[in-house]
């Protein structure tokens, strides 16, 4: 159905998978999916909405087996930026025909570092691996199975510049010309090739309405920490001055789990005191974004409600999320068969949507224990989890 609506009406949907294009996570099982699909002629497109993380994926995969060996050193790295319409135009790099040959050394390569520790890696390595945890919970390893021999280059230098007199300043040398290094015919005559696309803009989405600075506070560039709030009937969250959820009508507390950038603050006070809160700090530092103060506010489209009504399903499984456009979501868990009367909110013209299933039924779990005198939970990172090596007794 979500694909009937997003306009693939009769394309068949192959597969669907959980990946990480940042720390890597799920690229190499992708990597495989996609060589078993080389049956299916044509070139293949990355698609999706500004913001998406087309470009990132884009620049992993051209590190990976997926890519011809030679290409990295002559394709151009997509550039990321959270600014939408960064990718005006399109890029591609040339798809490896995957051999059997290539498929059983790629096979042989994968079982032999999946049977590493990290104690077992390279310093690099592991500097690399501890930025990546950094970055998110969930790190994949994408390595090359098939490497480019290079040249060990020579120094090319003219000794003239390398002298000059006490009265004259040392002069840089000419720019030469680099001649730029490019695929042979043979390479790219049949070649199957992997697209970059310029973005898709979403008109519903948050982001159009939000200056530069504040996009990237609310485009995350780390791992999302979940922080949860139990409120009560008459409490009110606030996601930035970006969305609000109200608790309108309920006989038990119920858990609100924020998934959104941690640099966006949430605050929780009550329906008397909501509309003071929002005008008061809405463009301030408190609510944070935006910001500007009241000339922005002037040019801000107002809060618009939705109501929406939900039926709990138990302490530990959320029964929905609550999507504030692209700011963020919150999980919504409730005690079983309790009613919760809701009113959320998000700036005019933008999208709200209760996604049934939640993305993340089981997100309420993951917090610490509760703060005394305050409806939030202590945040709880959860450990880093690398799909693609040996776990070791410590970990």
């Amino acid at each position: 159905a979500a694909c009937a609506r997003a306009g693939l009406r009769g394309a068949a949907l192959v597969d669907i998978r959980l990946v990480s294009a940042k720390t890597g996570y799920g690229v190499e099982g992708l990597v495989s999916r996609l060589q078993r699909s080389w049956k299916c002629a044509g070139d293949v497109y990355l698609l999706g909405a500004t913001n998406s993380g087309k470009s990132t994926l884009f620049n992993t995969l051209l590190r990976s087996d997926y890519c011809k060996s030679r290409a990295p050193d002559i394709i151009d790295r997509a550039t990321v930026s959270p600014w939408p319409g960064t990718t005006l135009n399109l890029l591609k790099f040339p798809v490896i025909n995957p051999t059997c040959d290539r498929i059983f050394r790629r096979q042989e390569r994968l079982k032999e570092e999946a049977t590493k520790t990290e104690d077992q890696l390279s310093s690099e390595e592991k500097k690399s691996l501890n930025q990546l945890k950094k970055q998110g919970y969930l790190v994949g390893r994408v390595g090359r199975t098939f490497q480019q021999q290079k040249s060990s280059a020579e120094i090319d230098f003219d000794p003239d510049t390398l002298s000059y007199s006490m009265d004259e300043d040392p002069r840089d040398a000419p720019n030469k010309l680099e001649e730029k290094e490019e695929f042979t015919h043979n390479e790219v005559k049949d070649a199957r090739w992997c697209f970059d696309t310029p973005g898709i803009v979403k008109e519903d989405c948050v982001l159009n309405l939000l200056t530069e600075k504040e996009v990237k506070l609310v485009l995350p560039s780390h791992a999302i920490v979940p922080r949860t709030f139990i409120l009560k009937p008459g409490m009110v969250l606030f996601l930035a001055a970006l969305g609000r959820i109200d608790y309108l009508e309920g006989e038990k507390p119920a858990w609100f789990s924020v998934l959104a950038s941690n640099l966006l603050p949430v605050h929780v006070t009550t329906l008397s005191n909501a509309d003071a809160v929002y005008e008061k700090h809405a463009a301030q530092e408190f609510l944070k974004v935006p910001m500007g103060g009241e000339e922005r506010m002037k040019e801000f489209p107002p809060l618009v409600p939705q109501d929406i009504t939900l039926k709990g399903i138990g302490t530990t499984e959320a029964v929905a999320d609550i999507k504030l456009s692209s700011a963020g979501w919150v999980a919504v868990t409730a005690h079983a068969e309790e009613e919760l009367v809701l009113r959320a909110y998000t700036p005019k013209g933008t999208a709200l949507v209760v996604r049934e299933p939640p993305l993340l039924p089981y997100i309420s779990t993951i917090r610490g224990a509760r703060i005394p005198g305050t409806p939030a939970y202590r945040t709880k990172k959860p450990p880093s989890f690398v799909e693609n090596l040996r776990t070791t007794g410590r970990r």
